[in-house]
C-alpha cells in the first residue's frame, strides 16, 4: 500500500493539476454560457425555428456536460481526501485500499480532461467525418481497412458516441475498398484528427495458402463536420449527381430503388457517395455534407501550403503514423509519439485512448515548437 505521505503528496499534485484545468476551461465563463443557453432554450417560440432550436439544445447539453464533468471531478477529489483521512484515523485497511483505487481512477480522469483542454483548434469541438481507404496490400489491405473501421466504431461505442455510416464500398474477396462514417460528440474531431495518416499492418496473411507474412496499408482521413457558418458554397454547375441501387457485401441488394447517391465535384474531381438512408434526397443531403467537409479541408491545406511556402518549407509530420504488428511479435506503436502497447487485440477492439492522448499532446508540442 502507498504510505500516507505519498498519498497526500499525490492528492496535492492532482488538486493542482485540476485547478489548472479549471482555469483553462474558465468555469465562470462556462457557467455564464450555460445560463444564457438555458434562457434561450426556455423561450416559448424556440421551436418555431427547428434548426436553431436543435443547435441551442445541443450546445446547452454539451456545455452542461462539460461543466458537470469538471465539477464532479472536484467533488470526487474533495471526497477522496476525507475518505483517506477517515481510513487512516480508524486504521481501516479496506477503506484505505478503496481510496488508493479511487486515486488511480481519478488521476486517469483528470489527465483525460487535461487533454481535452489542449483541443483549441478552429474546428476541434465539432463532430468528425472519417473516411478509411485500403491502400497497398491487395485483399489483405481491404481486410485491414475493415478492421480499422471496426476499431473506430468500437471506440465510439465504448464512449457512448453515436456513429452513422454514410457509405461502404466492399471489396470483391473480403474487406472494404473504402468507408465513410460520422461520429457525433463534443470535440470528437479534435480528438480523432490525430489519427489521420497511413496505418500499417504486419501479420501472417489469412488469405495466403502458404501462410506468409504480409504488410498492408490503409489510409485514415478525418474531417470536421461542416456547419452553416463555414459558407462552403458549391454551385450546382460544379457537381454531377449520379443515382444507383444500394448494395451490400457480395452485391446483394439492400434496397430495391435507386436511392444511393454519388456526387462528383467537377473542378476538383472529388467523389463522395452515400447509401445508408432510405430516400434519395436524404442520401444527397448527407453526401453534400461530406463533400463540403472535404472542400473545407482542401482549402485549409491550400492555406497551410501557402504559409509553409512563406516559412521557407515549413514542417511535415509525415504520412505513415502507426504500425500494428501481429507477427513475429505483438505490438502497436505510434511512429510520431513512440507510444506503444503490446496487446494489439485490445487496440483493435477500440482501446485507443492512450494513442489519442499521446497524439494530442505531441501535436500541441509540435505546434508550439513550430
Amino acid at each position: 500500500m502507498v504510505v500516507s505521505a505519498e498519498f497526500e503528496a499525490d492528492l496535492k499534485d492532482l488538486a493542482a493539476k485540476l485547478t489548472q484545468v479549471e482555469a483553462v476551461m474558465d468555469l465562470d465563463g462556462l457557467r455564464a454560457q450555460v445560463a444564457d443557453l438555458e434562457q434561450q432554450a426556455s423561450q416559448p417560440n424556440l421551436w418555431d425555428d427547428p434548426e436553431t432550436a436543435q443547435k441551442v439544445t445541443s450546445q446547452l447539453s454539451h456545455r452542461q456536460s462539460e461543466l458537470r464533468r469538471v465539477t464532479d471531478l472536484r467533488q470526487r477529489l474533495d471526497d477522496l481526501g476525507v475518505l483517506y483521512e477517515l481510513a487512516e484515523a480508524e486504521g481501516d485497511s479496506t477503506s484505505r485500499a478503496e481510496a488508493e483505487s479511487d486515486l488511480a481512477q481519478l488521476t486517469r480522469d483528470i489527465d483525460a480532461l487535461e487533454v481535452r483542454t489542449l483541443l483549441s483548434g478552429e474546428y476541434d469541438d465539432r463532430n468528425a467525418v472519417v473516411t478509411i481507404r485500403s491502400e497497398a496490400g491487395g485483399v489483405d489491405a481491404a481486410d485491414w481497412a475493415e478492421m480499422l473501421m471496426r476499431m473506430y466504431l468500437r471506440w465510439a461505442e465504448r464512449h457512448g458516441y453515436p456513429a452513422e455510416v454514410y457509405d461502404i464500398s466492399y471489396a470483391e474477396e473480403a474487406g472494404i475498398k473504402s468507408a465513410t462514417f460520422k461520429v457525433t460528440a463534443p470535440y470528437v474531431y479534435g480528438t480523432l484528427s490525430v489519427e489521420q495518416g497511413t496505418h500499417r499492418l504486419v501479420r501472417i496473411s489469412p488469405f495466403d495458402n502458404q501462410s506468409r507474412r504480409q504488410t498492408s496499408f490503409a489510409h485514415v482521413e478525418v474531417l470536421p463536420e461542416v456547419e452553416e457558418v463555414d459558407h462552403v458554397d458549391i454551385p450546382e454547375k460544379d457537381i454531377r449527381v449520379d443515382v444507383y441501387r444500394s448494395s451490400g457485401p457480395g452485391g446483394q441488394s439492400v434496397n430495391t430503388t435507386d436511392s444511393a447517391v454519388r456526387i462528383t465535384h467537377l473542378p476538383t474531381g472529388i467523389v463522395v457517395s452515400c447509401q445508408n438512408e432510405k430516400s434519395q434526397l436524404q442520401n444527397k443531403a448527407a453526401a453534400m455534407k461530406v463533400l463540403q467537409a472535404k472542400l473545407l479541408q482542401r482549402k485549409k491545406e491550400e492555406d497551410r501550403a501557402e504559409l509553409d511556402a512563406l516559412k521557407d518549407g515549413g514542417s511535415s509530420w509525415g504520412n505513415q503514423m502507426r504500425s500494428y504488428v501481429l507477427h513475429p511479435y505483438q505490438m502497436v506503436k505510434d511512429l510520431r509519439t513512440d507510444y506503444e502497447v503490446g496487446n494489439p487485440s485490445t487496440v483493435l477492439d477500440g482501446d485507443i485512448d492512450g494513442f489519442l492522448e499521446a497524439g494530442i499532446r505531441w501535436r500541441k508540442q509540435a505546434t508550439a515548437a513550430a
